[in-house]
């Protein structure tokens, strides 16, 4: 394979192509992302980040990393002198609807390439949720497999390779969409083990309920209004109690919500995430739909804070240990469990003990890094047979690539016939 000099040393090369540009500070997709761009940089990889999402003040600064930048455009030709010119050995989509968008491109043009899709979390189970709640009934097999799904699992096939965050969806896309296993692989949110956050303050020290969210994610705006139903029976018992709601790009009708008369305070962006979760004794997330796994409530594991969460909100982090806190999901059982773990000393300390081996056997940064290297190095050393063994793939890129490249090459022509007018 191609390699290049960066950095004084000899590099394999990926490029990522995102959806958007990270925002660590926004969302847990956007910690996720730099995790995954830190670690190639650690393993001696040149990383170049391209994206065609107008720039943000909140994007993490990728050059401290020593990661380049570029802007590209959708249906735009100048997409395939760049990747011609980096000739990169792996491409990572973020999200399928970027392999959409460019994976028939990267084909034609660095056939060698390992195609990766990180994607996130599923968007089909999270949509099919949604509706079912909108609704007022459980999901059905029906509102799993939509038109999204189509598209989604079909990224999938397309790629060499996914990245899947949650063991619950891995065990779905295995049993319900029937997708092999060789083209799937479990990756958590890494950590780095050896850096964890202070999280010492003890039960007397903490005050007040927390949660912290992105408000432009529609599962965590729906919590919010969800958390409305829920405050006024807890303040009851609780008079001395606020509940701190936290988030990146809170709209003006969440700010219109903040009501320090009844201790539920709208607080908007957090300059430290880590800080605010630290104060809080309990963090309080009633998530009725989504999907993937939920950064706020390993957020709130790394501040040392006990949770309360539904079976969707817990869903994928735990494997076969204990939730650190307590998974209810009615109104009366929410209400119940966030009481009592506010008011117990000893049961909150047992919640909060389960939390260390919980991060230390999910979330090693080290390890599950060098579980993903291992994979992408297997798959690499015969890159052609594992495409072989992949025929839904190969026809999936036959069939549905031509008819998004043909689509893409109109835009382009009539893009260029507008600016010649």
């Amino acid at each position: 394979m191609r390699q290049l000099q960066k950095h004084g040393k000899a590099n394999r090369t990926l490029l990522v192509i995102g959806h958007v540009w990270p925002e660590p500070r926004s969302s847990a997709a956007g910690t996720h992302m730099l995790s995954l761009l830190r670690l190639f940089r650690r393993r001696g990889y040149g990383v170049i980040f391209a994206c065609a999402a107008q720039r943000s003040e909140h994007m993490s600064d990728l050059a401290q990393d020593g990661i380049e930048s570029r802007n590209i455009l959708l249906n735009d030709p100048g997409f395939d002198t760049l990747i011609a010119d980096i000739q990169p050995d792996i491409v990572l989509f973020d999200r399928f609807m970027t392999e959409e968008q460019f994976g028939w491109r990267v084909e034609q043009i660095c056939p060698d390439a390992l195609r990766i899709l990180d994607t996130e979390d599923l968007q089909c189970l999270r949509k099919a949720r949604w509706q079912a709640l909108r609704e007022h009934r459980n999901m059905q097999p029906e509102d799993l497999y939509s038109n999204l799904a189509k598209r989604e699992i079909a990224a999938i096939l397309r790629s060499d390779l996914s990245l899947i965050v949650s063991d619950h969806e891995m065990q779905l896309l295995q049993d319900d969409f029937r997708v092999d296993p060789s083209l799937l692989h479990h990756l958590p949110f890494m950590l780095d083990l050896q850096n964890l956050p202070d999280s010492n303050r003890s039960f007397s020290q903490r005050r007040h309920f927390a949660t912290i969210g992105n408000f432009r994610h529609p599962p965590n705006w729906d919590a919010v209004l969800y958390l409305q139903q829920l405050w006024p029976r807890i303040r009851k018992t609780l008079p001395d109690a606020e509940l701190h709601i936290y988030g990146a790009y809170p709209p003006k009708k969440a700010m219109l919500l903040d009501n320090p008369r009844t201790g539920f305070r709208i607080k908007g962006w957090a300059d430290d995430a880590h800080a605010v979760l630290t104060d809080a004794r309990v963090c309080l997330a009633p998530l009725r739909f989504g999907a993937g796994i939920k950064g706020k409530l390993l957020d709130a594991m790394l501040a040392g804070t006990p949770s309360v969460t539904t079976d969707i909100g817990a869903e994928g982090m735990t494997g076969a240990l204990p939730w650190p806190g307590r998974i209810a999901n009615t109104v009366e059982d929410i209400v119940q469990a966030a009481i009592e773990l506010y008011q117990n000393e000893t049961l909150w300390q047992e919640c909060r003990q389960r939390i260390s081996p919980l991060i230390h056997a999910r979330h090693d940064g080290e390890a599950l890094g060098d579980h993903l290297m291992n994979h992408i190095s297997r798959i690499h050393t015969d890159l052609r047979l594992h495409r072989l063994d992949n025929f839904a793939g190969a026809m999936l890129r036959h069939h549905s690539m031509k008819s998004t490249e043909y689509m893409s090459r109109w835009i382009e022509a009539k893009n260029m016939l507008k600016d010649s007018q």
